[in-house]
């Protein structure tokens, strides 16, 4: 079956408190426990903000560690899940859970299956 990232970025999120942003986060729970349920979990989560991000470049085919984001951009990462599901329809379907569960937009795209994989 083909997987799903369901996405979202930092700056879809409302203006909330962290008290807010931790309910949002608790309400989603039960959608993620019936997708478990359902077999079409695979992986997902937020980004922790009080770790600090770093990027790698292979430059020369050495690889070079710089503190922060690869690229400067007003927007930046939130949060994705992972799910495994036979078609659009149903990524759709979890989709719109997952978006409403949150309270904010959520971006959809069926991940590429690497050439050695059936």
């Amino acid at each position: 079956m083909p997987q799903y990232l369901i996405s979202f970025n930092a700056e879809w999120v409302p203006n909330l408190t962290h008290e807010q942003i931790l309910d949002s986060a608790r309400s989603i729970d039960p959608v993620i426990e019936e997708a478990i349920a359902a077999g079409v979990w695979v992986f997902g989560g937020g980004l922790d903000d009080k770790s600090a991000p770093f990027s790698v470049d292979p430059n020369a085919g050495k690889p070079k560690f710089t503190d922060g984001p690869y690229v400067e951009t007003k927007e930046h990462f939130g949060g994705f899940s992972v799910i495994d599901v036979p078609d659009d329809e149903q990524a759709r379907y979890w989709a719109a859970k997952i978006a409403v569960g949150c309270g904010w937009p959520m971006q959809v795209q069926q991940l590429g299956t690497p050439p050695n994989v059936s």
